[in-house]
């Protein structure tokens, strides 16, 4: 790989839109400062074939590859939630009386915007609510994104593996900077949809909690 080549990777992956929110978060500005650092290297890196050159400007070569390699190994794993324990301990729904209807609106009409990180959001309390709704879950004012695809997955094991997916989005759009998507906003809506058909295992197999809330509402 030559310097041209080196530099057009580094380009690329600062320029990405992660790191061009309103609102630099700490990751980008760590990032810049990286940038700034590349540059600075660039800038004095010799040619590797060039005349006096020798093995220097591989061995820089080979040190602006390495740290661009290790720069986007490290933002996909804070990205994925590796650093983020938000999500553990943040209430997924407000204080205030709501209604799965009433997030689902929020969710098209923010995603009709282009607001992913709010749309994705809104289609989880969706999820939430509409689970207290049916009384698969117990209503518990508190309860984080985390916990909520526990115990939905508890109660439905079928989509159990779907339902932690869709919280990783939302920890990585909603705590992790990340721009969000319309594939990843159709992902979790196609989630929301399959929760919306599915009726929770037997209740002799379910959590005791469960079925106690499932009794008291019928």
């Amino acid at each position: 790989m030559d310097r041209d080549t080196a530099r057009e990777l580094a380009r690329r992956e600062l320029e990405k839109p992660l790191y061009q929110r309103d609102k630099p978060s700490w990751l980008e500005r760590m990032l810049e400062r990286l940038g700034e650092w590349l540059r600075e290297l660039f800038s004095h890196a010799q040619a590797p074939n060039a005349k006096g050159g020798g093995s220097a400007g591989w061995v820089s070569i080979g040190v602006i590859v390495l740290v661009v390699i290790l720069a986007a190994a490290l933002v996909f794993w804070l990205m994925r939630g590796g650093l983020n324990r938000r999500s553990k301990r943040d209430p997924l729904l407000d204080d205030e009386p709501s209604t799965s209807t009433d997030h689902r609106a929020e969710a098209e009409r923010l995603a009709a915007a282009g607001e992913w990180p709010g749309a994705i959001r809104e289609r989880l309390r969706a999820m939430a609510r509409d689970l207290e709704e049916r009384a698969i879950l117990s209503p518990r004012p508190g309860r984080t994104a985390d916990e909520l695809a526990t115990e939905a997955g508890a109660a439905l094991p079928d989509l159990a593996d779907d339902l932690r997916a869709t919280v990783r989005i939302f920890d990585d759009v909603w705590y992790g900077d990340r721009p969000g998507s319309a594939e990843e906003y159709a992902r979790v809506t196609a989630v929301d949809d399959r929760l919306r058909s599915t009726k929770p295992k037997a209740l002799d197999d379910a959590d005791p909690r469960l079925a106690e809330g499932w009794s008291s509402r019928w």
